[in-house]
Formats: C-alpha cells, sequence, structure tokens
C-alpha cells in the first residue's frame, strides 16, 4: 500500500509538470475547499483545517516510515518542509474567513416594490 502511494506521488509529480511541494499546496487547498462543501463545513470552521493538519501529518509518517522502508535517509527539515507548505494556504484561509468580511456573504437587494410594501407596514 505504501508503495502504491509512493508510485502515485511520483507519477503526479512527473505527468502534472508540478513539483512535489506544489502539489502539497494543491491537495491541501483542495481537501479543504472539498471538505466545505461535501461536509458542509464552513470556511471559518476549525474543522477543514484539523482535516488537514491530519491528513499532513499521517502522510509525513507514512513517508518517513516509507523512506526508511527504501533503505532512504530521513530529513526531518524535508518533512517540516512539507508540513509547513501543506499548512500555509489553509491557515490563510481559515484566519481570513473567521477575521475578514471576504467570506461573508453579500446581503440581498431588496427590489424597490419590497422596499414600498415594508414602508407602507
Amino acid at each position: 500500500m505504501i508503495e502504491t502511494f509512493t508510485q502515485l506521488k511520483l507519477w503526479l509529480v512527473e505527468n502534472t509538470s508540478l513539483a512535489k511541494d506544489a502539489l502539497h499546496i494543491y491537495v491541501a487547498l483542495g481537501v479543504y475547499l472539498g471538505s466545505c462543501l461535501l461536509l458542509r463545513w464552513r470556511a471559518s470552521s476549525w474543522k477543514p483545517w484539523v482535516l488537514i493538519l491530519t491528513i499532513t501529518l499521517l502522510g509525513e509518517v507514512w513517508d518517513a516510515q516509507n523512506a526508511e522502508g527504501l533503505g532512504w535517509e530521513t530529513i526531518p527539515e524535508a518533512h517540516w518542509k512539507d508540513i509547513w507548505n501543506t499548512m500555509m494556504v489553509p491557515t490563510i484561509l481559515l484566519i481570513m474567513a473567521r477575521f475578514t468580511s471576504v467570506f461573508d456573504r453579500p446581503a440581498k437587494a431588496t427590489a424597490p416594490e419590497d422596499e414600498e410594501l415594508s414602508d407602507e407596514l
């Protein structure tokens, strides 16, 4: 299973012309927005962020175990870089959703005739 996961990652890097670091960002963004859509979580909720953190940490543990199993050197700095890189955009989105009005829905415009009716009441 670990080998299949590693092969999938290598295939994605080779066939998308994206660096592995860029894939971390895209996957994190996809999971963040996808979880908001599919699970109906708000962008300001901690839930999508924690989901990505959990997936990221599990992925890095998996990568470290896979590297050791293949006899490769495990470089802790590289794993921390992957965690940082993966969590940056979701963290920015969470902060913006919680503390700014960027994700607020605009107020519905009322039709002029609705305003006249409300004035009469």
